[in-house]
């Protein structure tokens, strides 16, 4: 495990070097456009083409969509404990969204006249909801309620089934609790130019959410512009802040539970105040992982993305987070200087407080969407929220008054400008 010294004259440059992101290769690139223009020009052909090559089922246009009843049946066989841990996360995650619901509002400007803001929803969102080794549920949850609190007329859900032509119960289950009725055993690549093109079978959406892998974010990347995309998300992040107050088992538990999300290119920091801090949290890493299922797996991703950085003070430890942007961001950190810390980090996705919230919390029954920035887009990119599937529309309204007190400023841009035509379309009105 790699350990750096925010002191070395070479910290900055080592920094960026680990937490740099590659490229997309160029067979990549070429490989998901080529699907990518299949499914435009060959449409329900290609999809099924696409699903029996890359995940076996045999699948007839009119098979790709999941039926309502199919979803009901799947719902009921789900467990009285799984449908009641899945009940909860849809409650925490409603409640926390419905708070930041936007208002629409009118006011006076300072020539008198109305302006305003009003938000509508989207009118149709595709939410890509990736299978990978299990099922994930909890994806569902953390988009579709936003959708569903925005009040997305049509929300649509895209899931890549089994060689069965089978969707997991689990999965349906969590669309069944979430109100969607529009589901489609399709998904990856194909099932993204699915949404951006739209089949004979399949409509087109007008913006895509949810998570993906390499491939899938590349064709995300691909289709924006033809179809809105609510980010880029790549493997899960985490970072750790720690001071002589953290508890080392607590730590590496959330050190590993990151690691344990399966791509390998996940990315793993601990920043803590001294190196006798990083040596307890390590020795407790090497102790756990000899006691997890997959831990040829987790020591993949530790050895290839786990960077351990010794910093002076906790004002170093903030500056590297900025620069870092991590997805999470763990406070393992005394009470005070955790203050701090929420004051001055203003790049991470989400930051867990104290020795009692682990990640684990935010991925599942929090609150807040796990639908967060990664690979430093943090800088610029926020976690998923309601306003994600909602536009907002400017609203303007002068009358002869307030026009005749703006025309003289207009006059001077448009002379400004050389645009008299936009200068005589307001003078004509004060005439």
């Amino acid at each position: 495990m790699r350990i750096i010294s925010a002191t070395s004259k070479n910290f900055q440059d080592e920094l960026a070097a680990f937490c740099r992101t590659a490229s997309a290769p160029k067979e990549m690139i070429d490989s998901v456009a080529a699907i990518l223009n299949e499914v435009r020009e060959k449409g329900d052909s290609a999809i099924s083409y696409y699903a029996a090559k890359f995940d076996g089922a045999k699948l007839a246009p009119r098979n790709f969509a999941v039926k309502p009843e199919e979803i009901k049946a799947a719902a009921k066989r789900v467990s009285a404990a799984d449908r009641k841990a899945l009940q909860a996360a849809y409650d925490s995650v409603k409640a926390f969204h419905e708070k930041s619901l936007p208002k629409n509002w009118t006011g006076k400007n300072p020539h008198g006249a109305e302006v305003g803001e009003l938000h509508h929803p989207l009118r149709r969102v595709g939410i890509n909801v990736p299978r990978g080794q299990v099922p994930l549920p909890s994806t569902a949850i953390m988009t579709i309620t936003l959708a569903q609190i925005a009040k997305v007329p049509e929300i649509v859900v895209f899931t890549p089934c089994d060689s069965n032509g089978r969707v997991a119960d689990i999965l349906l289950a969590a669309f069944d609790l979430c109100g969607v009725t529009e589901v489609y055993r399709v998904g990856g690549v194909y099932g993204v130019g699915a949404m951006a093109y739209g089949t004979t079978s399949i409509p087109p959406v007008d913006k895509i959410f949810g998570p993906s892998n390499a491939y899938v974010c590349e064709a995300m990347r691909q289709v924006f512009g033809a179809v809105g995309v609510a980010g880029l998300p790549g493997p899960s992040e985490v970072m750790i802040i720690a001071d002589e107050s953290a508890r080392a088992d607590f730590a590496a538990a959330d050190l590993l539970a990151q690691a344990e999300h399966g791509s390998g290119k996940e990315k793993i920091y601990l920043a803590a105040t001294s190196r006798a801090i990083i040596d307890a949290i390590h020795h407790e890493v090497q102790h756990q992982l000899k006691t997890l299922k997959r831990h040829e797996p987790l020591k993949h991703a530790l050895l290839h993305g786990f960077l351990s950085i010794e910093v002076p003070s906790l004002a170093k430890a903030a500056e590297v987070a900025n620069y870092l942007a991590p997805e999470h961001l763990e406070l393992l950190v005394k009470e005070s200087a955790a203050k701090t810390l929420i004051k001055d980090i203003t790049t991470a996705g989400a930051i867990m407080v104290g020795n009692y919230t682990p990640t684990a919390l935010g991925d599942f029954v929090a609150g807040p969407s796990h639908v967060l920035p990664t690979g430093r887009t943090g800088r610029f990119f926020s976690g998923l929220r309601v306003t994600d599937f909602m536009r907002r529309t400017s609203l303007i309204r002068y009358d002869k008054t307030s026009v005749r007190k703006a025309s003289p400023v207009v006059a001077a841009f448009g002379q400004m400008e050389q645009l008299d035509a936009h200068a005589r379309s307001v003078a004509i009105r004060c005439e």
